[in-house]
């Protein structure tokens, strides 16, 4: 028999096919009921859609490169936000990862430990930059704040994930040698998290470069402010620049940090 040729692939029963069928009608049916649902005058929604590409796309490709200096000044802000609240919450999630981890504390407390970060980033960064805005006034500051309080959350869960999928064998080891518990936090676990933690913190940094961008709209600093105030005054050569100027960034970091996770990892 030739090794190389795949054995046939089962059948699926008939019980499968409908089950299949029965899914796929409720899928579409779901969809097709949601559509019908809003309350949307097609026909002027796509009219306008069609004069608005004539009028505002063709502007959004010509950028009016006289306002690079201020956008650069704000794409600055917005990557020093970024980086605050990634730093921020790549410290303080830390020893949530650790209080989250089942196997180096308990069940009763690993589970507190996930709930608390589940709460933590149950809010998105707008609603976050809204409260800290009343809280701390219109300035950067409630951006950082935001930015790190959710991204706590997002990476208190992956540490506790990595820490959970420690090697157990070297931390047991340690102990039957007459290690104490400091010992084996920063000789066993440690080294073995490290890596990984820095890893999934510069990937934060990239969702937070993107998240950062959004959080002027709402006055909490960086290019956010001037996509608001561009569209309001219909200045959609500026607009052009802006977008021009996020894509950029945003795919530079994106390579960098790429780069550097896959030397880490």
């Amino acid at each position: 028999m030739d090794k190389n040729v795949l054995p046939p692939k089962p059948k699926k029963s008939a019980f499968k096919k409908i089950k299949i069928i029965i899914i796929t009608l409720a899928v579409i049916g779901i969809y097709v009921w949601t559509f019908l649902g809003i309350d949307i005058n097609w026909a002027r929604a796509i009219e306008r859609v069609v004069n608005n590409f004539g009028n505002i796309v063709p502007k959004l490709f010509s950028p009016d490169w006289s306002a690079a200096g201020e956008v650069g000044e704000m794409i600055l802000e917005t990557i020093f936000i970024a980086f605050a609240g990634t730093l921020m919450a790549s410290i303080l999630a830390v020893p949530l990862g650790f209080l989250a981890a089942k196997n180096v504390t308990n069940n009763y407390i690993g589970t507190l430990g996930k709930w608390l970060l589940s709460a933590n980033r149950s809010f998105p960064e707008l609603i976050l930059a809204i409260l800290f805005i009343v809280a701390v006034g219109p300035n950067a500051f409630a951006g950082v704040l935001a930015i790190a309080i959710h991204s706590t959350g997002m990476l208190g869960k992956l540490y506790a994930e990595v820490i959970e999928s420690i090697d157990m064998d070297i931390v047991e080891a340690m102990e039957a040698s007459g290690a104490n518990k400091v010992q084996i936090l920063f000789f066993g676990v440690i080294p073995q998290v490290i890596p990984e933690f820095l890893s999934y913190a510069i990937y934060r940094f990239e969702i937070d470069i993107r998240a950062s961008s959004v959080l002027g709209i709402v006055g909490a600093g960086g290019i956010g402010t001037m996509i608001i105030f561009a569209s309001m005054n219909r200045n959609w050569n500026e607009m052009g620049l802006i977008l021009l100027a996020i894509i950029v960034v945003v795919t530079i970091i994106d390579m960098i940090s790429s780069r550097i996770r896959r030397k880490l990892v």
